[in-house]
């Protein structure tokens, strides 16, 4: 069966592309957002990427009109409701995720529908259990932009059924053409579980006065060949997201090296949240 109605719940950096990838198969897409300056912001992250794509010649002018004009943006949950695959993409904070997942279980209404959630680091059996479907729930992990980044997890709780796991792998795989690892259900699956330490050990030498952030992340770059040092990495994954994936590791490993440091706290507490807000560990203010 395949998956021409996709839903997206959140309209951020990683809700926008996702509904942009989708629609560029040929998907007809859904992107749910509650906040209105979200969906403008949305609208101008799609017209955008895909203005670049039509510069790079990846794209004509009449397929970007026709990919863009695939998605409807709307804040009205309901308008999911005939989709075959729902991705939640709202913030990393358990609590709203498990919100939304209540919410889609009792809209979504093709009772083979995937619901799947581009958590980093929630366990996805936490996610299935807020629905009377958990079978149909499965993690799908999408990297950020996500229409440049070839990488996607897959992560199957202990009950999600085999089909929806090919579905997944199926639509991701071959009508995304992304790159699919598969990580079993465990907070921080693959990526964050090795990324995480890295920056927060970074974090942790920053604020100890061992080193400045620029000789830091030089270091990484000029010595490990890094793309980009730990401390720019994480103001562009953003710090709130950072602590978030720190703090779901933490509960449940209960090591240290997974626990957030005081800094990165206190600069979330302040609204320093990297790229997004214009300054983090670096100053990106124009």
């Amino acid at each position: 069966m395949e998956i021409t109605r996709v839903g997206v719940v959140g309209a951020g950096l990683m809700g926008a592309g996702i509904a942009e990838v989708s629609a560029r198969v040929a998907a007809d897409v859904v992107l749910c957002e509650t906040d209105p300056d979200a969906i403008v912001a949305a609208r101008t992250r799609i017209e955008t990427s895909l203005d670049r794509g039509v510069r790079a010649g990846k794209l004509q002018e009449s397929q970007r009109d026709e990919v863009f004009d695939r998605v409807r943006f709307t804040s009205d949950l309901g308008e999911l409701a005939d989709c075959q695959l729902v991705v939640e993409a709202v913030r990393e904070v358990e609590d709203e995720k498990v919100e939304v997942f209540r919410a889609l279980d009792r809209i979504v209404n093709d009772e083979h529908a995937i619901l799947a959630s581009n958590t980093s680091s929630i366990p996805i059996m936490r996610l299935g259990m807020a629905t009377a479907r958990p079978e149909f729930v499965i993690g799908l992990h999408f990297f950020n932009p996500v229409p440049v980044m070839r990488l996607v997890e897959l992560i199957p709780s202990i009950v999600t059924s085999d089909d929806v796991d090919a579905r997944a792998e199926d639509f991701v795989a071959k009508r995304l053409g992304k790159r699919v690892i598969r990580s079993r259900d465990r907070a921080g699956f693959i990526v964050n579980a090795l990324l995480i330490p890295y920056i927060l050990a970074a974090i942790r030498m920053l604020e100890s006065g061992f080193a400045s952030a620029e000789d830091i992340d030089d270091g990484m770059v000029q010595g490990c060949s890094h793309p980009m040092g730990p401390l720019a990495l994480a103001d562009l994954v953003g710090l709130d997201t950072t602590k978030s994936v720190a703090e779901s590791m933490y509960a449940e490993f209960k090591e240290p090296l997974y626990a957030p440091p005081p800094l990165l706290a206190r600069m979330v507490d302040a609204g320093l949240l990297g790229r997004k807000r214009g300054r983090g560990f670096f100053d990106y203010a124009q």
